[in-house]
């Protein structure tokens, strides 16, 4: 099954490889989508699976300047992680960019381990109590080209019971949510090469609550996603070039360290 599944996108990929060598650039649509395939899953300084995943992104510009845009992102694993729980996730977000600001509300739901004890399984709840969906908003913003250092900023605004982001009174009902927040300052140590280098350092917290989801649930404040990551584009021929990256992490609070290859196939 697994060779089937490889072999499948490997079919994929060249399909689209000649179909881009044989047809000429079209007007640019506002309807656009994207795929890619990694070794791995990290977020945040997280692992959300160590199987291979395939990733898919598709947008629409509300505006003709495409700085508004709505759109789905879903991924999935090629196989079952070591828990015998499978990887899938699919999201929903609308955002606006602008030259070097970006804002955007994103509605994430991963299905994989669900503990139906604390959260429904039910993709369409959101019980305030119960629901696994956790509303996630997204900033970054990027200073000038003489220093083009970049700082996101995330926060769990609802939701997340299955990521134990709710907190219960000793009755069981909704006491409220910790708004665990992330942070990352990244820089492009080398830019304009043939392989271009970021470095970054996130860390996190709660707004509401001594603990937050990306710790090991001991401090309040803690380095969570330290790495590199490199990046370049491999021209397989004259009309198709495939952007590749590798990416090294480490959690210091989690104890634990990856590397993650990926390719953007288009």
């Amino acid at each position: 099954m697994k060779i089937l599944k490889i072999a499948c996108l490997i079919i994929l990929g060249t399909g689209k490889l000649f179909s881009q060598e044989n047809e000429e650039p079209k007007e640019s649509s506002r309807l656009d989508f994207t795929a890619n395939i990694q070794n791995n899953h990290l977020w945040r300084g997280l692992i959300i699976t160590d199987k291979p995943v395939v990733m898919g992104n598709l947008s629409y510009a509300l505006d003709s300047e495409k700085r508004w845009k709505i759109g789905i992102w879903g991924a999935s694993a090629l196989a079952d992680d070591k828990d015998g729980t499978h990887y899938k996730e699919i999201n929903y977000y609308i955002q606006y960019s602008h030259n070097r600001f970006y804002i955007g509300l994103w509605d994430l739901y991963n299905s994989r381990n669900i503990n139906t004890a604390v959260a429904a399984d039910d993709i369409f709840s959101y019980s305030q109590r119960r629901t696994a969906h956790i509303i996630d908003l997204r900033t970054n913003y990027t200073f000038g080209p003489s220093f083009p250092l970049n700082i996101e900023a995330d926060i769990m605004l609802y939701g997340g019971a299955n990521a134990g982001e709710v907190v219960l009174e000793s009755d069981g009902s909704y006491k409220k949510n910790k708004y665990s927040t992330y942070i990352q300052a990244s820089y492009p140590v080398i830019a304009g090469q043939k392989v271009n280098l970021d470095a970054f350092v996130g860390a996190g917290f709660a707004l509401n609550d001594r603990y937050f989801l990306y710790g090991n649930g001991k401090n309040s404040f803690d380095i969570v996603n330290v790495g590199v990551k490199a990046g370049k584009t491999i021209k397989i021929t004259e009309h198709y070039s495939l952007p590749v990256s590798m990416m090294a992490m480490w959690n210091p609070s989690n104890k634990y360290a990856r590397i993650q290859l990926a390719a953007t196939v288009f």
